[in-house]
């Protein structure tokens, strides 16, 4: 009994300390949060937690590396802030697009020059363009897939020739990576790299690219409108959440995009909406979704994969483990783009268990008797984790047994190698867009280039991500809003997809990211793009 009250009386003792500590440091916070923040040589000083692989465009296939090359690199086509519009960038216009779908003509734009003084003109974008396609960097795949030819056509005229009709292919110009670079200062070849420079015709160029820290000049030679800052200086805090934070809470950064944790957003927010800084707050294109491979039982019967449907409790989910710091989601196509349709929200509501159980019971399941699924997620995430283990709860606590899951994690390259070959009955994972169009949501889930009714998807996107969903209507739909200009025609097929899909269940989609960043009172013009490259140059 003595050793139990001296164990109660030190358990006392460290909540006493730790109420302390969590009273000093909210203090502190509150008290070297400044209230503005001023630089004399107009400047901004931006932290992030993102740190760049390589910033050689045609090899750049992470976020780090392409938010840098998106503000030091120009594309042919890019999207209007804060938006998906696709507008011109080194094109003036719009491509105009033969009646087979096949050829691109693009007027470019004159005047430009790039960051050697090189002067930038069809050649120079072919040359870009060729480098991209076969120096066989991670991304080359984007346009040498897509892409029969490329040819300079006029001095500023460029032709580009489609294997077949693809009705996104202006989205895929507007990739980062397919930005201008000076041919004075690259070369064409297999690996032939630069990872530690980029010389191209954005507003700023590059003056130093440290592991801690990058510097950008604004290019006094920039075609178009100068940034409203004199600069940008990048501090990297390389996967370290905590420094970013406090380094903003001191004010050592003026601006903090990408990433922190969920418990220090919600932190923020609460001061921003108390006016200690400011919060720039928008919808993100990144889903996160559940697969169900229609291969493995239980999940071969379509009643189980629409009762699991029915059963998910999207809010729970979204405010018990991701803080409020998503959304909702209910087709895989984000609500972003004009062409959405919530159909599983239409088709299965939220956590309607009775649906749920009837359509257990009908396949023939019953607690003696229950549909036991396997939920596989990376092991490294723990958001997937609590997902999962959420989504056992509600099945354990509200389906008296009918249907058990079990959570299984994984480590992340095991996860994704595996995913092709059927092991998994279903998997928990997301999806980072290529480019901004609804084609890139559907078509690397959906589309089987081989498969047939009794097997499954055998060989295309529906079999690499797991769900070996076969349906030759899909796969029909998908070449029509391909090879098809109509914008409305497009939304229809889209349309039709996304109710298949509700009907069918290859995937559940669970949630779509929220993007946040934080300023300091007394900065501007800070903009959240919805493919997630932050523009530097209207921070002021």
């Amino acid at each position: 009994m003595r050793k139990i009250v001296k164990i109660l009386k030190y358990i006392a003792l460290s909540f006493a300390c730790l109420g302390l500590i969590v009273a000093c440091n909210a203090n502190n916070r509150l008290q070297n949060t400044p209230n503005s923040t001023t630089n004399n040589n107009g400047r901004i000083t931006i932290g992030t937690t993102l740190k760049a692989r390589t910033l050689d465009p045609a090899d750049s296939y992470e976020l780090a590396g392409l938010n840098l090359i998106y503000n030091i690199g120009e594309s042919l086509y890019t999207y209007k802030l804060g938006t998906t519009e696709l507008i011109p960038l080194l094109a003036t216009a719009m491509p105009t697009i033969s009646d087979d779908g096949l050829t691109y003509k693009i007027p470019l734009r004159e005047g430009v020059k790039f960051h050697d003084d090189t002067v930038f003109n069809a050649e120079a974008m072919k040359f870009s363009l060729d480098r991209f396609m076969k120096n066989g960097g991670k991304p080359s795949f984007l346009l040498s897939d897509a892409v029969k030819e490329i040819q300079a056509t006029g001095e500023y005229e460029l032709t580009i020739t489609l294997n077949k009709p693809f009705a996104a292919f202006p989205a895929l110009l507007a990739f980062p990576g397919v930005c201008a670079v000076s041919p004075q200062g690259y070369t064409i070849g297999q690996g032939q790299f630069k990872p530690n420079e980029l010389v191209a015709t954005g507003p700023y160029k590059l003056t130093a690219f440290n592991s801690d820290s990058v510097t950008l000049d604004v290019f006094d030679n920039y075609w178009g409108d100068k940034p409203t800052n004199k600069g940008i200086d990048l501090q990297i805090y390389a996967g370290n959440s905590a420094n970013l934070y406090n380094s903003f809470l001191t004010g050592a950064v003026s601006v903090a995009y990408q990433t922190f944790a969920p418990e220090q957003i919600t932190t923020l927010v609460q001061d921003a909406t108390a006016g200690r800084f400011q919060m720039t707050e928008g919808s993100g294109t990144v889903v996160s979704y559940m697969v169900l491979n229609r291969n493995q039982k239980p999940l071969d019967q379509l009643e189980v994969r629409q009762a699991i449907a029915a059963l998910i409790d999207r809010k729970l989910i979204v405010d018990r483990v991701l803080l409020g710091q998503s959304e909702p989601l209910y087709s895989l196509i984000p609500n972003v783009f004009d062409v959405f349709q919530p159909a599983f929200q239409t088709k299965y509501q939220d956590n309607n268990i009775a649906l749920a159980k009837e359509l257990l019971t009908k396949a023939g399941f019953s607690p003696t008797n229950p549909a036991v699924v396997e939920v596989w997620y990376p092991s490294a995430s723990k958001t997937r984790s609590a997902a999962a283990s959420t989504l056992k709860a509600i099945a354990d606590q509200q389906l008296e047994g009918i249907i058990q899951f079990i959570p299984n994690a994984v480590e992340s390259a095991t996860a994704f190698s595996n995913l092709g070959k059927g092991i998994y009955s279903s998997f928990l994972g997301d999806w980072y867009p290529d480019f901004l169009d609804a084609d890139n949501y559907i078509q690397p889930f959906l589309q089987c280039v081989k498969g047939n009714e009794k097997d499954g998807c055998l060989e295309g996107g529906a079999q690499t991500q797991g769900s070996f969903f076969y349906n030759t209507k899909v796969n029909q739909l998908i070449d029509k809003q391909r090879q098809e200009s109509d914008i409305e025609v497009r939304k229809t097929a889209f349309g039709d997809i996304q109710s298949i899909m509700a009907e069918e269940v290859p995937y559940i989609p669970l949630w779509q990211n929220k993007d946040y960043a934080f300023a300091q009172n007394g900065i501007t013009g800070v903009t959240i793009n919805p493919s997630q490259n932050f523009p530097f140059w209207t921070i002021k």
